[in-house]
């Protein structure tokens, strides 16, 4: 494949103030459009190609545990694909990433392919920054569909608000975590939103303290899906104070010592309004 020929997607995605405001005060928000069906329908194969390619748990869903069951992942496709790399790097969604944080600046965490297959379970209640060993309250994942996709295929459950609520739980995603966050949310009576249906090309964006679910895949289509996180650069690595945020740290920062700025050769910045003036 010739990458060159492939969207280069630097434009700028207009933010209203509305939007960003909404996203700061709710944790969560669907933008439309983010790239147009034309751009997702040229990089969709390289992904696709991609997450069959490198998907490790190929066992039937019935003999997988909850999480297994929830989607087949595969992260960091930009250093195994030059493809999705050019995708994964697309400065339209970084910048987007930025101007919703509020932060002159971002850098890659990782991507993610989250391929949710018919049939397949339920994604419990989290917060994906249990697994971040980052001294910022400013990471963001952008979730977005490579298909149309209705709430029966697997679209997310945010927790509005919940994102001011800091480290509720250091459990991973898991049936404990689904249960402890139920009795959570319930307790509190905090107000759940689904933004409805999705396609190919519009992204919900939320904070990395945002707690999240999905329903399973009751469709017959998989429900593909890339994500790509973002966070804040100045950021620096903590001493990691879980296993899960310790494999992080070997994973994606390993050229990093805590407390210096968490840019390793894994954490490219991606976005930077200096460089856009």
């Amino acid at each position: 494949m010739d990458i060159t020929t492939l969207p280069e997607m630097s434009e700028t995605y207009n933010l209203a103030k509305g939007d960003i405001e909404a996203f700061r005060r709710d944790g969560h928000i669907l933008l439309r459009g983010v790239a147009s069906p034309e751009e997702v329908s040229a990089y969709r194969p390289a992904i696709a190609e991609a997450v069959e390619r490198f998907r490790k748990d190929r066992r039937p869903l019935t003999e997988r545990d909850t999480y297994g069951k929830a989607f087949i992942q595969v992260g960091n496709l930009w250093t195994k694909s030059e493809a999705v790399k050019r995708f994964v790097f697309a400065k339209r969604f970084a910048r987007i990433a930025a101007e919703l944080m509020g932060v002159p600046a971002v850098r890659l965490y990782h991507d993610q392919a989250l391929f949710k297959e018919p049939g397949g379970g339920y994604t419990p209640w989290h917060q994906d920054q249990v697994y971040w060993p980052l001294d910022t309250e400013n990471t963001i994942t952008m979730w977005m569909p490579l298909v149309p996709l209705t709430r029966e295929a697997g679209t997310l459950d945010f927790v509005s608000g919940s994102h001011r609520l800091g480290y509720i739980t250091k459990q991973v995603i898991s049936d404990a975590s689904h249960k402890t966050l139920a009795q959570f949310i319930e307790s509190r009576g905090l107000p759940v939103a689904n933004h409805g249906p999705m396609q190919p090309g519009d992204a919900t964006f939320h904070y990395g303290w945002t707690v999240h679910a999905a329903p399973g895949n009751g469709t017959n289509r998989m429900r593909e899906v890339m994500t790509i996180i973002y966070y804040a650069d100045g950021a620096r690595l903590l001493e990691p104070d879980t296993h899960a945020r310790r494999l992080d740290r070997d994973a994606l920062l390993p050229d990093v010592e805590p407390g210096e700025p968490a840019a390793g050769k894994l954490t490219p910045l991606l976005y930077s309004s200096e460089e856009n003036r």
